[in-house]
Formats: structure tokens, C-alpha cells, sequence
């Protein structure tokens, strides 16, 4: 007999078009019935409201070529730039900040450059867990003889594999970065030489970092002055340095000037533009750095290029035989504001779940519910997905469909179709030409090739990669503008050039300022709240979650020995955990990795414990990304809980400790662990 599924209905596959009938329910639908659903709201809100009144969501998990079609719907069908993806929850800072210093927003080193560097750097970013494959490329780095400093508050799994970890309190990213920076400079170890031929602004940048002593650091990070001043002499030292970091210092509400911040030290010692010396910043899902490559961003069309670039348009225009309005679309969160206002009424959503990933998620939860009309394209029922007015059934983007991704390192690789979808579902792409059509555009595509032909076309950095020579190299980077030559894995190698010609535009020193949290911590909200991804869960747990047997089971609220001593709780126990927004039960996790006023979570369990109710909507200015990161709590004991009393060794997953020295080095540099401090914590 066959075992009955007991997975919660949100983790189990769409298989069929659901619409919503008279009575507010999702019922089952032919393709047709929902095709025609969902393109009538479409034009209705078009009609009534004007272009601006619809908004795309498009999806980082799926192939560059649905995002191109994506955003080419939005632009050419819609006749909005009103398009934007999970990209602006995570790295849009690092894209804001990369292309504001160097015109491209994309990392520039490879993943081999890592293995053989002398120094890696991992700010913010807990790599071993929520980016375990290029940790892989760390560990050979460290096996070839490379030396990894750890920057986080929290002593993750990644700082205890490092030879020193940093760890600072929350939202003090600019004070340690402005201090390295001057102790680099007074030191003498500044690359004076790369500075006058590749950079500007150097002089403003030192008058910025002067009153960051080291001293004064410490006062404000709670990184003792010996440990700070070792960094910034390790990192302008070593020959070739990698600086790498993840959402730990783009999701502030500062963080386009974080990462400002860390590619001011790569120009003030030259680490960028070279082979093993340059800037990493981490994509968390597999087609992040695609989707915003192939123009699924409300200011730039495909290939990265700017639309109120008049050129550009034409060129555009052109080729889609359209009219491209030359104005920025709303980002994400602008979109979500706009919800607010009612000048948001129709919203296509393509393999996202902002319901639970957007910070004070129930607010979103509420704007989502007010729109006039929803159309949810996904492979599960997501709670965004409950809530819409006609769900698609599609393809999961790894088995079940042809394309390419690109990941972190700007390596586009193809994607292979090696089953068939479930049930009805379809291919993204043949679901967005069924609704192009119905809205009066003839879009007829072969294949994924015959996408990615077009998108080539019309991107210059992608021109010479055609599905033959992808195979043929095992996936290319970026830029690649020629059919008969493969660039270098590093990007910027022109301000190396001693010809100004060939050099091209200068690379500015960003001027940034400490601006601390936005959500103060007090005697009623004591404990600072992070949150991040741990390693067997993943975002918000819908694909994790539809395994039968996930390997973990629910959400832990991590605390430090001293916090949960205080509070009288003990692993197992469950307590409550409110904020300004709102208030969940977790149970505890006793974690001595943590310092005294820090609290951890993750995003991933939302049906059981929504920590996005907590998390406070502030959002960067440049990039729009809201500050996870930064949240202040208070943790309350529940009368009559329930303590397991386990306390944990070793790696919360599998009990691994690091072998050799590192662990004991790791702890011997440390003295910023010690100190207690009511504001820490970093996610990622």
C-alpha cells in the first residue's frame, strides 16, 4: 500500500492551474481558464491605471532565459520597467556599490583565483553554511597555504576554520573598515602607486578614515585595537588578498555603503584587477547574479546596459520592435510602497515568496492581500501563492527545463532537461509567450537556444557564448564579446594599463560615514536579533521543507550561555520573542559561539515560526534592501516550558570541531569575544 503523504500542502508540487472562484477559494482550472484570468487582470490594471499600475517579480532560482522573457514582458507587453527579483533582499548593495566604483556590478575574480591567493577575507558571511560549495575553494585556499580571516559577529562555522576571527558588534562595518584603512595608510603600506594611476578621490577618502584610530575602532566595533591593526597589515602585505562577503554587510539599511567601505581597502592596496587579488560578493541562489544580467532589474536592460542611455534604447527598440520608456521602474521595494499607495495594482510573481521572505512580513502579507490582481508562477502553493487570484504550475529551473544560469563568479553554465514536470506544469517561458500572446504579442521560441540567440544579440558581454562553446569550456564568464577568445577570470585588469587610453575611467574611493542600526536596542528591547541561512535549510523553506524527512525539524532561537543563564532557559526550552513588530515561541538553542546580547534565527521555518514578523522594514536608500540584520528584541521565559537540557558541542549540524591548530588560533585571537555587548550580530 502506498504510504500517504503527510507533507503540509504547501510542500507538495503544483500540478494543475488554480483560480479563485466566487467564494474566495483556489480551485482547479484548465490552462486555458487561468491563461485568460490572469492576462484580463493584466490589461485591466493596464487600462485603468496606466503601465505603472503593474509590477513583475522575477525569479533568481530559474534560467537566464525565463528572466530575459521575464523582463522582456514586463518592458515590451506591460510597457513598464516595474520589474525587479530576490536580488534586491540580498546583494542589490553590491551591485549599487561595484558598478558605482568600477561600472559593473558583478564580482570580480573566479572561484580558482581563491585557491590560489594568499589571504581571504570573509566579512559577514558564513560561508561553510550558506555557501558551502565555494567553501570548498576556501578550504584548498587554506590547504595551498592561504590565511582566512573571519569578520562576524558571530562565531560561525566559517571563524572557526580561520586563523583570527574579528568579531565586531553589529552595524560597525564602516568604523573597522575606515580603521584598516587607516592603519594601512600610516603604516606606509598603502599601494601609493596603483592609487595615482587607477583611482580617485584618495585624499577625501583619508581625511574620512582619520579619526578612525584604532583606539576608536575598538570603542565602537569591540574589536580590540592588536587584532584590527593585524588585519589591516596581513591584508596590505599579502601578495594577492580576497575579500569576499555575503549579506552579513549588504542587508542594513547602509549597506550599499558597507560594501563601499571594503572596496575602498581593495583600492587602497591594489587588491583588485589581478589574478588571485580581488572582490567576492557571495550570491546565495544559483541565478541571482543572472537574472539581474539579463535586465530583471528596473534600470538596466540586458547585458547590464542603462536604459536612459539613449543608445541603449534604440538599439532595444529596435530589436523588440517597441518603445522602452526611459525611466527607471520601482524597485522590489519601492513596489511594495506602491502597494501602499495603491499605485501598484497588478502583480505577476514568477518563483518568489515575498509573503515570507520580505522584512515585517506582515505588512507584506497585507499589502499583497489588497492588490487588485495576483499571478503566482511557481513549482509549490507558497503563502504568496495562497493569496493570489490565479496560481501557473511551472518547471523547477535544475531538471526539468533547457537554458543557462550564471553564478557568483559570472560563469553563465548550461542547464539540462532530465525529466519530465509533473502533472499539467509547464515551461516558465512557454507560460509567459501564452500570456504575451493573449496580449497581443506573437512571441514564438523554439527553444531556450533560440532565446539566449536573441539575448545575445542585444548583450555584448555575451555575444561569444553560444550553447556550443558553453559546452565546450564547461561554462564561461563574462565578459565574453568575441566567438574566438575566452577573457580573463578577473575583471577591471585595465587599471593595471600604464596607457591612459587603455586604463579607461578611474575607480573612486567611496566617502562613507557610520550610521548605526536603525532599530535601537533598550531596556524593554535588550538583545540584538540576526538572522541568516543555516546549512540543511534553505530561504523560506519551501523547497527544503517538501522533503518527506528534512534533516532539521524547526526553528531555534540561538542564544549565548551568559543570555540564557540570565533568562533561565536551557536548550529545548521554548521561550517568546517579540519586537517592535511583533512576536513569535521558538524554542532555544544554547549556543557559546554567540556574545552576550546577540540573538540568532533563520527565515527558513515561516509556517511554524514567522521571523520575518520581527525583522523591521529599513531600507538602503541606493539599493533598497531592508536591514535583516539588525532587529532589537527581547527574549521572555515561558511559565510551564519544557527543557530538553542538551547542551551542544561542536557544529550545530554535525558535531564537527576543525582539526589541527586553527580552532585553538581562532580562539586565541579572540579577545573581542569577551566582551559583552547589548548590540552584535551578523547573519550570513
Amino acid at each position: 500500500m502506498k504510504k500517504k503523504d503527510r507533507r503540509p500542502e504547501a510542500y507538495r508540487r503544483l500540478t494543475h492551474p488554480l483560480v479563485r472562484d466566487g467564494h474566495g477559494s483556489l480551485v482547479r482550472a484548465s490552462w486555458d481558464e487561468a491563461l485568460d484570468r490572469a492576462a484580463e487582470g493584466f490589461a485591466r490594471a493596464r487600462a485603468e491605471h496606466g503601465p505603472d499600475a503593474f509590477g513583475m517579480f522575477s525569479c533568481s532560482r530559474a534560467t537566464n532565459e525565463m528572466n530575459y522573457v521575464a523582463q522582456k514582458f514586463t518592458r515590451v507587453v506591460m510597457g513598464t520597467n516595474n520589474v525587479d527579483s530576490c536580488n534586491r533582499t540580498c546583494h542589490a548593495p553590491s551591485v549599487a556599490g561595484l558598478s558605482a566604483a568600477f561600472g559593473s556590478g558583478g564580482g570580480t575574480s573566479s572561484y580558482e583565483e581563491v585557491e590560489h591567493t594568499d589571504l581571504i577575507v570573509m566579512w559577514g558571511s558564513n560561508a561553510r553554511f550558506a555557501h558551502p560549495i565555494f567553501f570548498q575553494h576556501v578550504l584548498k585556499g587554506i590547504h595551498n597555504g592561504a590565511r582566512l580571516y573571519a569578520v562576524d559577529p558571530r562565531r560561525t562555522s566559517t571563524a572557526e576554520w580561520a586563523e583570527h576571527w574579528l568579531g565586531l558588534d553589529v552595524g560597525t562595518d564602516i568604523p573597522l573598515a575606515h580603521a584598516i584603512g587607516r592603519e594601512i595608510i600610516h603604516a606606509g603600506l598603502a599601494n601609493h602607486a596603483f592609487i595615482r594611476r587607477a583611482t580617485s578621490g584618495f585624499e577625501a577618502y583619508a581625511e574620512e578614515v582619520e579619526p578612525w584610530t584604532l583606539s576608536a575602532a575598538e570603542q565602537v566595533t569591540g574589536v580590540p585595537a592588536a587584532a584590527i591593526r593585524g588585519l589591516a597589515h596581513a591584508y596590505a602585505t599579502a601578495e594577492r588578498a580576497q575579500l569576499c562577503w555575503t549579506l552579513g554587510i549588504t542587508e542594513h539599511h547602509n549597506g550599499t555603503d558597507n560594501v563601499r567601505a571594503l572596496i575602498n581597502l581593495a583600492l587602497l592596496t591594489g587588491h583588485v584587477g589581478r589574478y588571485g587579488s580581488g572582490l567576492q560578493p557571495l550570491r546565495g541562489q544559483n541565478n541571482v547574479q543572472g537574472g539581474g544580467d539579463m535586465g530583471a532589474i528596473p534600470n538596466r536592460l540586458p547585458g547590464f546596459q542603462d536604459l536612459l542611455d539613449p543608445g541603449v534604447r534604440e538599439k532595444f527598440e529596435s530589436a523588440w520592435s517597441t518603445v522602452i520608456r526611459p525611466r527607471y521602474g520601482r524597485n522590489l521595494t519601492e513596489m511594495f510602497e506602491a502597494m501602499e499607495s495603491r499605485e501598484l495594482r497588478a502583480v505577476y510573481c514568477i518563483g518568489e515568496n515575498p509573503a515570507q521572505s520580505e522584512a515585517d512580513s506582515g505588512q507584506a502579507m497585507r499589502r499583497l492581500s489588497a492588490l487588485d490582481h495576483l499571478v503566482v508562477q511557481d513549482i509549490f502553493l507558497t503563502k504568496t501563492a495562497e493569496l493570489a487570484d490565479v496560481v501557473l504550475p511551472a518547471t523547477a529551473a535544475w531538471c526539468e527545463t533547457d537554458g543557462t544560469t550564471t553564478n557568483s563568479e559570472r560563469r553563465v553554465q548550461r542547464v539540462r532537461k532530465a525529466v519530465e514536470p509533473p502533472g499539467e506544469a509547464r515551461e516558465d517561458i512557454d507560460i509567459i509567450c501564452a500570456l504575451a500572446a493573449r496580449l497581443g504579442h506573437d512571441w514564438t521560441f523554439a527553444d531556450a537556444e533560440q532565446v539566449w540567440d536573441e539575448l545575445r544579440s542585444v548583450s555584448p558581454e555575451h555575444y561569444g557564448m553560444t550553447y556550443d562553446r558553453l559546452a565546450e569550456h564547461q561554462g564561461i564568464q563574462w565578459p565574453c564579446p568575441s566567438l574566438d577568445r575566452i577573457e580573463p577570470s578577473y575583471l577591471h585588469g585595465r587599471l593595471w594599463e600604464a596607457d591612459p587610453a587603455r586604463r579607461g575611467p578611474r575607480a573612486p574611493f567611496g566617502i562613507v560615514r557610520h550610521d548605526p542600526p536603525v532599530d535601537p536596542t533598550d531596556e524593554e528591547y535588550p538583545i540584538r536579533l540576526t538572522t541568516g541561512r543555516r546549512l540543511d535549510s534553505y530561504n523560506t523553506g519551501v523547497q527544503s521543507g517538501s522533503l518527506a524527512s528534512p534533516l532539521r525539524r524547526g526553528e531555534m532561537v540561538e542564544l549565548c550561555p551568559e543570555d540564557a543563564a540570565r533568562l533561565g532557559v536551557v536548550t529545548g526550552e521554548e521561550v517568546r520573542i517579540a519586537s517592535r513588530r511583533g512576536a513569535v515561541v521558538a524554542p532555544v538553542w544554547v549556543d557559546p559561539g554567540l556574545r552576550p546580547g546577540l540573538a540568532f534565527m533563520t527565515m527558513h521555518f515561516p509556517d511554524e515560526v514567522d521571523t520575518n514578523s520581527l525583522t523591521i522594514e529599513a531600507n538602503c536608500p541606493i539599493a533598497g534592501t531592508a536591514e535583516f540584520k539588525a532587529s532589537a528584541i527581547r527574549v521572555e521565559k515561558l511559565t510551564g516550558g519544557t527543557a530538553a537540557g542538551e547542551q551542544p558541542t561542536g557544529d550545530k549540524l554535525t558535531g564537527e570541531q576543525p582539526t589541527g591548530d586553527r580552532i585553538q588560533s581562532a580562539t586565541a585571537t579572540t579577545a573581542a569575544s569577551t566582551q559583552p555587548t547589548a548590540a552584535a550580530g551578523r547573519g550570513e
